[in-house]
């Protein structure tokens, strides 16, 4: 092979290595939505926006902040009276009946799987007092979480002027409740038992992709006639979370397509590698005044999300170059920081891996001096120069008793 012909080949090589995958670098899906959103909760980005500021409608996606202003202020175990409650022909309800008394966490499984408007009412009822001091209150509540393209006329979704908000604005809010646990299992369950109540309540997720796909775990859906089809969805894979939103699609299979659409999307452009390894030595700071290392470990094993292609690296922060006991096994010291596009982003503790004996007074010794012939050589020079005053001592005593004798002898 030539001189040239080898270069280009090197040149090859390398250029693929650095390459994205061809994943990485697809083209968002087409999706029929009027507006979306697409993001990636650990690394903050937007992997997918269409007009995500836009105000529309958003039906019975209105509920998620009638969920969270009732895990805020409620008991799951409250036990509360149904609301009475009138609905048209095609609203979602549960068959709720005035007084009936059913707890908390019943009503919200019914308001966020079966999207039920009559638990909407009676738990706005209970929360605020009033729908009119509840929605003022999700209003509130709204503006406290920074949704500057949100407004809330009814608890429940209908279609009412002065009721919209936008998809940047409700995947901010779907973030917020996932962090909830009651919330973040209830939207990931296909069917519901509601046992509280005049009788047991048999009921299904309406959102069908959490109930057919495997990485789907959420989150709610809507629709009226103004809405269109609205979902906001969120998934995981390989330690990759997602949350997505659409809204205005023309139908319920659009809007099921767009959704999946997005989160496959995202889902290609990201990793979530082991970056550190629980019981994996990562320092190793010199035992203190002698010979030998202390091994560090980590406390936890840790992924981390990053782009395809993107690197990441962890650092040792706040472990001293010398280390002294007594320490015992799983002392922390110090930490192991994983840095990410220039920023720490997550940090593990550094434990000592067995017990760190204090310096004896002769490793203290040794280390002062230095190697252990030069605490000999020093021993035996100073013995030697005790015993060198020791004998001057001794000659001198013997001088001075002579002297006195022979004063003695020419005083007789």
């Amino acid at each position: 092979m030539s001189r040239r012909a080898a270069s280009v080949l090197v040149a090859l090589v390398a250029a693929l290595a650095l390459a994205p995958s061809g994943t990485a670098g697809a083209a968002p899906p087409p999706l029929r939505a009027r507006a979306a959103m697409l993001v990636q909760p650990d690394t903050g980005d937007v992997v997918y926006a269409r007009k995500p500021g836009q105000r529309r409608p958003i039906a019975s996606t209105t509920k998620l902040m009638t969920a969270l202003l009732t895990l805020e202020r409620s008991n799951l175990d409250d036990v509360v009276p149904a609301a009475p409650y009138h609905p048209q022909p095609a609203e979602s309800v549960a068959g709720l009946r005035a007084g009936e008394r059913l707890t908390v966490r019943d009503l919200l499984r019914a308001l966020l799987l079966q999207s039920a408007n009559d638990a909407a009412v009676t738990l706005a009822v209970d929360v605020g007092g009033s729908q009119a001091a509840f929605v003022r209150a999700m209003n509130a509540r709204a503006a406290q979480l920074g949704l500057r393209n949100t407004h809330y006329a009814n608890p429940v979704g209908l279609d009412e002027r002065g009721n919209y908000s936008s998809a940047r604005d409700l995947v901010t809010l779907a973030r917020v409740l996932l962090r909830n646990r009651f919330f973040a299992r209830t939207v990931d369950r296909p069917r519901a038992t509601l046992t509280s109540g005049a009788r047991v309540r048999r009921i299904v997720n309406r959102n069908l992709l959490v109930r057919r796909v495997p990485f789907v775990d959420g989150v709610k859906t809507g629709h009226t006639a103004q809405a269109g089809y609205v979902l906001i969805g969120a998934g995981e894979r390989g330690g990759v979370r997602l949350v997505s939103a659409v809204l205005g699609d023309p139908s319920e299979a659009a809007r099921d397509d767009d959704t999946l659409a997005l989160l496959r999307y995202g889902l290609t452009r990201y990793r979530a590698p082991v970056v550190v390894t629980r019981g994996a030595v990562l320092a190793r700071p010199k035992l203190k005044d002698r010979d030998g290392h202390v091994d560090l470990v980590a406390a936890r094993s840790l992924r981390v999300v990053v782009r395809r292609g993107e690197r990441e690296r962890v650092e040792v922060a706040g472990v001293p170059a010398e280390l002294d006991g007594p320490l015992p096994a799983g002392a922390r010291v110090g930490d192991a920081v994983v840095v990410r596009r220039g920023r720490a982003v997550a940090r593990v503790p550094l434990l000592t891996r067995a017990p760190v004996a204090a310096a004896s007074l002769g490793d203290r010794v040794t280390s002062f001096f230095g190697s252990p012939l030069t605490v000999l050589l020093v021993a035996v020079l100073a013995g030697s120069t005790l015993q060198l005053a020791l004998m001057r001592r001794r000659a001198t005593r013997r001088r001075r008793a002579r002297s006195r004798r022979r004063r003695g002898t020419e005083a007789a």
